[in-house]
């Protein structure tokens, strides 16, 4: 008996192997019909042959700018994706009625849920419900606090003058090259992800050390984020589920990263667990008081990570490739901060109202998250009368937005602080007009803080350089991504004006 239990081992071993190698090759073949059913390809509109051919690249550098131009194409800002099942707009009653007064009926939904589950867990950007209201409270209580918000300037300006000031000067003086050129970009991403990085969990990763180190734990994030938000971009899920299945591809390489942000992660939970956590104000121990379980406390503060991460950075390179070109903008700024290597109070930046317009106008054509997509519970109508099935995706189009003649008047492709003023104050923009921080019941919590620390930013490089694209006439590439990153970078010279 048991000669023959040795022979029929490597049987059994074989017919296992048939058996998975059988059941993979059919769930492969079956996920591909679904995704041929999705896509339709049968469907012989112009939009949809011009999204599989990729023919709109003929004309346009960005998919968003083609997006664009299609919803200024149409006479109610909202078009149809039959291959996507996507509903796009860019009219703000629609949007209205997304976020605000039909909310209930447009949650993230599984379908988002799913593309960044394996990131961001149970995190508050990937969750509706009681876990949303939940984890929206908790972090409401905390980024309103004052202890927070002190915390959070004190590293904004520590990081502003330790690190970047002096990196900008080395720039200005030709120590980093010759040519007093840095890549703004990646340096804005660094200082980012240092902050986030303290605020979120005490932890300060150096990204923006003199010699402008590789950060493991950076890459990773990056890398997740950036895989992440390819999986958005197949028109069918069962293309990523099914290579996540198979452990192949950009699937094992997004486990991979998302592996070492998990285990940085889990280190620095238990390493407060150990030493206490009262006396310290990072998110990370402010919300120890609140929450037992670590791996759901994992994903609430790798949220926030991502939320800090690059918008920061994507506003800022944005704002100073469109300060380059506008000379008489940076002179009224630097008339309203004044001199001096100080840096401001909260109160004083509160009062810089050319400053806080010209910050909102720069985002106003260079948002951070170009787009953000809901899904529908039920069948519904917008306002505009597009029909919208139950289960189907739901955009509304920032980028687009401020580019919109009937939102912002015929100048709308210029930089002009100014539309913001009225007789010299700031007024706040119509959240469903611009919804660069989400609008509603969702609106970003984190927006004064993020508001301040980019005016910090501003503020201390503006009093002292001059900042130059290189190439200012070249068009924007952005790179696929959660948040809008320039391909390439953004190239420019520094110049001191200190002598």
């Amino acid at each position: 008996m048991s000669f023959q239990g040795s022979l029929s081992l490597p049987s059994m071993s074989a017919t296992c192997a048939f058996f998975f190698f059988s059941f993979t090759l059919f769930f492969t073949f079956f996920s591909f019909l679904l995704f041929i059913t999705r896509i339709k390809p049968w469907c012989n509109c112009l939009l949809c042959k011009s999204y599989l051919t990729l023919s709109w690249a003929r004309k346009f550098t960005n998919l968003c700018d083609w997006y664009t131009h299609l919803l200024r194409k149409s006479p109610s800002g909202t078009i149809h994706m039959h291959v996507l099942g996507n509903t796009i707009t860019s009219n703000p009653d629609n949007v209205e009625y997304i976020l605000k007064t039909n909310f209930q009926n447009y949650p993230k939904g599984k379908p988002f849920s799913a593309i960044l589950g394996d990131l961001l867990g149970q995190g508050i950007f990937n969750v509706d419900g009681d876990s949303w209201r939940f984890q929206r409270k908790m972090a409401s209580l905390e980024l309103g606090s004052v202890a927070i918000r002190s915390y959070a300037m004190e590293l904004v300006n520590e990081e502003i003058h330790s690190r970047l000031l002096p990196i900008a000067v080395s720039t200005a003086r030709g120590e980093m090259n010759k040519e007093k050129v840095l890549d703004l970009q990646d340096i804005l991403r660094r200082f980012s992800f240092d902050n986030i990085c303290k605020i979120s969990f005490g932890l300060d990763p150096g990204c923006l050390f003199p010699s402008l180190p590789v950060s493991d734990l950076a890459d990773a994030f990056d890398l997740a984020s950036k895989l992440s938000a390819e999986r958005a971009m197949t028109s069918s899920p069962y293309v990523w589920r099914a290579k996540r299945l198979l452990g192949i591809g950009s699937e094992k390489r997004l486990k991979e990263a998302i592996k070492i942000v998990n285990d940085v992660a889990d280190g620095m939970i238990k390493q407060r667990r150990e030493m206490g956590f009262n006396s310290r104000n990072d998110l990370l121990s402010r919300f120890m008081g609140s929450v037992d379980d670590d791996a759901y406390l994992r994903d609430i503060v790798v949220s926030f990570l991502l939320a800090g991460r690059d918008t920061i950075a994507s506003a800022l390179t944005g704002f100073f490739s469109l300060l380059s070109k506008s000379p008489e903008v940076e002179a009224r700024i630097r008339e309203e901060v004044g001199p001096g290597p100080e840096p401001p109070t909260f109160e004083q930046i509160r009062e810089m109202h050319y400053l806080n317009a010209a910050v909102h106008e720069s985002m106003r054509l260079f948002p951070p998250i170009q787009f953000d997509s809901k899904f529908a519970k039920e069948d519904d109508v917008l306002p505009d009368g597009t029909f919208v099935r139950k289960g189907s995706r739901v955009t509304y189009h920032p980028y687009a937005m401020g580019r919109m003649e009937n939102i912002w008047g015929p100048d709308c492709l210029q930089f002009r602080p100014e539309r913001w003023l009225r007789d010299g104050v700031f007024v706040p923009p119509c959240p469903f007009k611009y919804p660069v921080f989400q609008a509603g019941v969702r609106v970003c919590l984190g927006k004064d803080l993020a508001l301040t620390e980019m005016k910090s930013v501003v503020i201390a490089l503006v009093r002292r350089f001059d900042i130059r694209v290189v190439e200012p006439d070249q068009e924007f590439r952005f790179a696929p991504g959660l948040t809008a990153t320039l391909r390439g970078g953004l190239p420019v010279r520094v110049f001191d004006r200190v002598k």
